[in-house]
């Protein structure tokens, strides 16, 4: 589990395959305090394990779902990454609740300056656009970042500067795909209501509350 908050930007130091594994290699200082084999870290919002370390590099291995489902076979030597550690017991939650399970894959289509402001717009499968509403949660590349406008097929958000220093999104281009992971509870909720109906998840959300539809018992 994480939270979208990005630790630091890494850098690739190598991508590819090994005989029959595909390794990525990533310059990384901050994601290293403490690290040890079997540590899960987000490259890019990807959860992954960490296979081999030292003092300035982690290396993971990727499995052939991940190359399909995600960007990072589109990395190349130097490219930037978004890293952060999993979350401990005492973690502080200032994102949101990121799995590093990616949905899917959008496409840069637009950066736009708003004086100190970045505004970025992303095209992505219409199928997944159900999840993603205007104010909610949406994890790029592991940055957890608010929703501003929806339409059929894209949305946009806003980066401050702060945040722009802090990512690796700003140093991309238009046409540059991006990770993207829709929050967990609209998947839920989805799943619970076309297994139920909207009736019976009413109803039992007020029983498990206290709750009827008399008033409080």
């Amino acid at each position: 589990m994480f939270t979208g908050l990005v630790e630091e930007i890494g850098t690739v130091k190598s991508v590819g395959p090994r005989g029959d594994h595909f390794d990525i290699c990533v310059a990384a200082k901050t994601v290293l305090d403490g690290a040890a084999l079997g540590d899960s870290i987000a490259v890019n919002g990807v959860c992954l394990t960490v296979t081999a370390f030292d003092g300035a590099t982690f290396t993971v291995g990727l499995a052939p779902e991940t190359l399909n489902r995600t960007n990072l076979g589109d990395l190349k030597e130097s490219a930037p990454v978004n890293l952060e550690r999993s979350v401990t017991p005492t973690t502080r939650m200032g994102g949101h609740f990121v799995q590093g399970h990616v949905d899917g894959t959008g496409t840069i289509t637009a950066f736009r300056p708003d004086r100190d402001a970045l505004w970025l717009t992303v095209a992505t499968d219409p199928a997944l656009m159900r999840y993603i509403v205007t104010k909610g949660y949406i994890a790029i590349d592991g940055a957890s970042l608010t929703v501003v406008d929806t339409g059929p097929d894209w949305f946009n958000v806003t980066l401050i500067d702060y945040t722009q220093g802090k990512i690796a999104l700003p140093r991309k281009a238009v046409g540059d795909r991006v990770n993207l992971e829709v929050d967990i509870l609209a998947k839920y909720v989805e799943r619970l209501v076309a297994d139920k109906g909207a009736q019976g998840i009413t109803t039992e959300f007020l029983q498990s509350t206290g709750f009827t539809k008399e008033g409080a018992n």
